[in-house]
């Protein structure tokens, strides 16, 4: 079989993807009579990534374009095109000469940086191994967690909520679903001092009993992550009823960052799988949570039940939490 047949059945027939690398590497093969660096084909990829298209667009039109069109008045914008002021009066000659300007540039600042000024895209680009893609994407639903579009319209990515470059964590709890176009837009979008809100995911109060079990009180912690731990409860209402406990002193849910309550549904579907594995007996959960004296919360360091549930553990368990009202259970 000749070369070409070999490959027409390869690429017709055999080739099974689950992304385009295969046959942009290919073309950029074919392209350069069968030979082709590690560059040139990771470069062949990256023209194909809408996503740095995305990135690098926000970059001229919010930063670059600004300078030069704003700032310097060397060029003028209008809807997408930017046009160099008095730029068809160049010569060749002239055009030639600025060209060779500016390249001396960029190389003086290369060298002057060593690289360095690469470092912004080189942070928090640790590959996300597949398997903890997949949770994060599953969590989602298939859905970009901030614009909601699906994974059938848009590609989604795995992003750190909070950046690395800031301190962020290789933790799942940390990472969340973006379309690649909010990907590419959140840093431009979001104003949040992630610096300030890490120093705050270390904040205790020392009268606080769930604050210090984390000190004191260790051998309590059946399971933790980065921002959330785990404590079957004092008092349980049912064999193995668990709390779900943020870190960070924080009085009720609703004062929980996106990043905590990622951490304590990790935390929730984790302990149920256990749960339902170590005990056959449990046929159902009720989670709850108290917010607020009228609503029964007597520990104002937020924290979330999770109570398995026995057929025959009350007599009548319909209505579930509606019966925190008497008399509201039955309708």
């Amino acid at each position: 079989m000749t070369i070409f047949n070999k490959l027409k059945t390869f690429i017709s027939e055999d080739m099974t993807m689950s992304h385009i690398y295969q046959p942009v590497m290919l073309i950029a093969l074919l392209k350069n009579k069968g030979r082709a660096s590690v560059k040139d084909i990771a470069q062949s990829i990256l023209n194909q990534d809408p996503t740095q298209i995305e990135y690098y667009s926000e970059i001229v039109k919010n930063m670059v374009g600004k300078v030069l069109t704003k700032n310097r008045q060397i060029t003028e914008k209008q809807g997408e095109i930017y046009t160099l002021k008095d730029g068809d009066s160049l010569s060749q000659t002239e055009i030639d000469e600025l060209i060779v300007l500016c390249e001396r540039k960029i190389q003086e600042y290369e060298i002057k940086r060593d690289g360095a000024h690469w470092e912004h895209r080189k942070k928090g680009r640790k590959v996300i191994s597949g398997t903890i893609r997949y949770e994060v994407l599953k969590r989602a639903k298939g859905r970009c967690e901030l614009c909601g579009i699906s994974h059938e319209l848009k590609s989604l990515e795995v992003d750190h909520i909070t950046p690395k470059s800031l301190g962020g964590k290789d933790d799942i709890s940390n990472y969340q679903a973006l379309c690649y176009t909010c990907n590419a837009q959140k840093n431009n979008k979001d104003d949040t001092d992630f610096r300030s809100l890490n120093s705050q995911y270390e904040y205790r109060e020392i009268d606080c009993i769930f604050c210090n079990i984390q000190n004191n009180e260790k051998n309590r912690i059946v399971q933790e992550n980065t921002l959330a731990y785990v404590i079957r409860d004092g008092f349980g209402v049912t064999e193995n009823h668990s709390l779900i406990i943020p870190k960070r002193h924080v009085q009720d849910y609703f004062g929980l960052t996106q990043a905590e309550i990622n951490a304590a549904d990790q935390l929730i579907r984790s302990q149920k799988k256990q749960l339902d594995k170590n005990d056959k007996s449990i046929e159902g959960y009720n989670i709850g949570i108290n917010a607020g004296v009228v609503a029964g919360q007597t520990i104002f360091h937020c924290h979330i039940h999770l109570i398995p549930r026995r057929k025959g553990d009350v007599a009548n368990p319909k209505g579930g939490i509606r019966n925190v009202i008497p008399g509201k259970g039955d309708y």
